[in-house]
């Protein structure tokens, strides 16, 4: 472990020594509670554990049991704690608020990776929170990075016209930067290498937002000045709010997110202490120690676990710690803002891309040398949170494999595996079996009932709409996630096989606003309806009692598809709005100014053009010169003759009949823009850009060209 300079060696230790009896704590709950839930178990099942079969049963629900029972204990660290006044060994609490807001500042990036994001939408974001930071009066410590990784000409070529439309509305020529990489390897994690290897040495933090972060400025100072003000934190790592929910999906998460969050982020945060995780946005990080010890090597195994990381944060909060620096998750500042995915389509999307990456950690939880414990325990969680699923339904077949034996079999007294000259009767405790359900159950929904608890104790019930309309938000949520559970447990376990099988994977934007069609969710969904019918219908056949057990899983399966529909619509999730249902803080009136900025920016209407952007490049004289001016010369050896030829059958035939490497070919070599712009005003009026001109001398709109010729 290096050495970090100017480290508090004796806050440190103290701290740590702190951090480790809290986790010894919670392992003792978890196992504790683990194995009377496994004993209770074995005393369930008819042989109690006298067989292969029902062996296997109890290893996985003890892995199971064992899983949801850390967040279960997380959650009542959280609320014992703030029953308590809070954390009083937090990173915040170590500061006076007066002397921490004196602290000055140093030069921080700002920085905003992108990949096919809708652009107005994404950088009308980025605009709320210059304007924010502009507030505070201390916009002169902060640059404004825009990293683009997108691929389609018609999106980074409008990328590039909206950034120089932003930098001279907002007057941050020399503030606001764009960049766009030509290759981009490494998904996120080399957009944000590239960065640095480039410009890092120009500031010494890092704040990385996503698309749909929004970080008050206020929060984004303070941050600042903490870091400042604890030389050995390498990472503080802020705990988003899901904000901006319209469908009935993005509500439910948003407030979810909002209200549980307040326990389940409070203990998390004080068991992890100084070893927390980064969750890749929302967070500031120093860029010193950063580029010196967070570079992320390849793989070297088979499969998935050979080649580049994919999901990058986890393993950057492991290399931090491993050079010594801290990494902490500081619930104290707020105003930190995401978005939901607005349909459960979108976020089964997402969760495929997800998978992938986290199983990739077990590689480095096992394979990367000196990482924290902690550290490797984060891995551990991240993989489980996808590895989870296939574990559940591999238990429901092993239940529904031994509810078939024990129906359709004759009963074994010497079952294999069986030793002992005495036959082993089957026996049932039905009086056991309901305590065990109920004791899962308590771990599963019990958090969300302390949850309410502490709002009453804490005299907010009020922001989420009064006590009436918190407790049926809290009962309603707990509907839809019981309706979700299995859906997602059979989505993840095909993802995970499919990423264990190392199946072709790609990346791509994400929805933020649309719908999800009844096309779509049958689709998408009719593989696990298929399941859930043929599951139900055999446990029918069997026994009607197992058919019953069988239900909570079978049920919300087979009406996946319209349960897709209708939690992507937009109209019971404004109704429920209006009724004061699924509420959150954030959306009060009046607003915050951040979210009035964003809500106001995003709402402005966009002067859509006739013109696609690549057309807009070539025909706006303006828009050209911009180009041009981002554009490097590349005609240079045999691409000259290419790009030459490309320019020619670009002007006789149009764009349409262009693959998109080639126009990016062309929009990337600034003397094809040239002779493009030329040819095409001078092409004959009957020909594709001939057109292009006349359909734009019809266009009755304002302001037509985005930058002035």
């Amino acid at each position: 472990m290096a050495e970090v300079p100017g480290a508090n060696l004796s806050q440190g230790y103290r701290w740590r020594h702190i951090a480790f009896a809290r986790r010894s704590l919670l392992i003792l709950f978890v196992l504790g509670q683990t194995a009377v839930a496994s004993y209770y178990l074995l005393w369930v099942l008819p042989y109690h554990g006298g067989t292969w079969l029902e062996l296997g049963m109890t290893a996985l629900f003890a892995i199971l049991y064992a899983w949801i029972a850390v967040g279960f204990w997380t959650a009542v660290f959280g609320f014992v704690l703030r029953l308590t006044g809070g954390d009083r060994h937090g990173l915040l609490r170590r500061h006076n608020p007066e002397a921490l807001a004196a602290t000055p500042l140093a030069r921080t990036a700002i920085l905003l990776p992108i990949y096919h994001e809708p652009v107005e939408w994404t950088l009308s974001g980025l605009k709320a929170v210059y304007r924010d930071i502009e507030r505070t009066g201390r916009i002169e410590h902060f640059e404004f990075y825009i990293l683009s990784d997108s691929r389609d000409p018609d999106v980074w070529l409008e990328e590039q016209r909206r950034w120089h439309e932003l930098a001279r509305e907002l007057g941050a020529e020399g503030r606001l930067f764009y960049r766009r990489r030509p290759v981009n390897l490494n998904y996120k994690s080399g957009n944000v290498a590239d960065f640095l290897r480039r410009w890092g040495r120009r500031c010494k933090y890092m704040v990385v937002l996503d698309a749909d972060s929004l970080l008050s400025g206020d929060t984004v100072v303070r941050m600042v000045q903490l870091m400042e003000r604890e030389p050995v934190v390498g990472i503080l790592q802020t705990n988003p709010t899901i904000i901006n929910g319209k469908s009935l999906f993005a509500r439910v998460q948003q407030f979810a997110n909002r209200f549980y969050s307040t326990l389940f982020s409070t203990g998390l945060a004080a068991i992890q202490m100084g070893d927390a995780a980064f969750w890749g946005h929302n967070a500031i990080l120093r860029i010193e120690p950063f580029m010196k010890h967070c570079g992320l090597p390849k793989l070297g195994g088979f499969g998935i676990f050979g080649g580049p990381i994919m999901s990058h944060d986890f393993v950057e909060a492991a290399f931090m710690g491993r050079a010594g620096y801290e990494v902490w998750l500081e619930t104290g500042f707020g105003n930190s803002f995401e978005e939901s995915p607005p349909t459960l389509a979108d976020e089964l999307s997402r969760d495929n891309r997800w998978a992938k990456g986290n199983l990739q950690h077990l590689w480095v939880m096992f394979r990367e040398p000196g990482l924290r414990f902690a550290h490797r325990m984060a891995f551990l969680n991240g993989v489980m949170a996808y590895l989870a699923s296939p574990l559940w339904f591999g238990f429901l077949v092993l239940t529904t494999l031994e509810a078939a034996r024990m129906t359709l079999a004759p009963i074994e007294y010497f079952p294999e595996g069986h030793q002992g000259p005495f036959p082993l009767w089957p026996e049932w405790r039905p009086d056991w079996a309901l305590v065990l359900a109920l004791s899962t159950f308590a771990l599963l929904f019990l958090p969300k009932f302390l949850a309410i608890l502490d709002a009453v104790l804490h005299r907010y019930t009020r922001e989420f709409g009064g006590f009436l309309r918190l407790f049926a938000s809290v009962l309603l949520e707990i509907a839809i996630s019981i309706l979700l559970a299995p859906v997602r447990m059979w989505a993840h376990s095909r993802y995970v096989v499919a990423a264990l099988l190392n199946l072709s994977l790609s990346w791509s934007g994400q929805n933020r606003t649309e719908e999800t069609t009844w096309r779509q969710a049958l689709v998408t969904q009719f593989p696990g309806m298929l399941v859930g019918g043929c599951w139900s219908a055999f446990a029918l056949s069997l026994d009607k009692l197992f058919f019953l057990w069988s239900l909570p899983v079978a049920i919300p399966l087979l009406v996946a598809a319209p349960t897709a529909v209708y939690l992507s619509r937009i109209g019971p999730g404004s109704v429920l709005k209006a009724w004061g249902l699924l509420r959150i803080p954030e959306e009060r009136e009046p607003p915050l100014p951040l979210l009035d900025d964003a809500r106001t920016f995003r709402s402005e209407p966009v002067c859509d053009s006739v013109w696609s952007p690549f057309e807009q490049a070539v025909l706006n004289p303006g828009l050209n010169r911009l180009h041009r001016a981002l554009a490097k010369d590349h005609r240079r050896g045999p691409r000259s003759e290419k790009l030459m030829a490309a320019v020619d059958r670009c002007l006789e035939k149009g764009p349409s009949v262009m693959s998109r490497a080639e126009l990016s070919g062309l929009a990337r070599d600034s003397q094809s823009l040239a002779d493009l712009h030329k040819g095409a005003w001078r092409a004959p009026e009957r020909g594709y850009w001939g057109q292009c001109i006349t359909r734009r001398s019809h266009e009755q709109v304002s302001g037509q060209d985005p930058v002035s010729g």
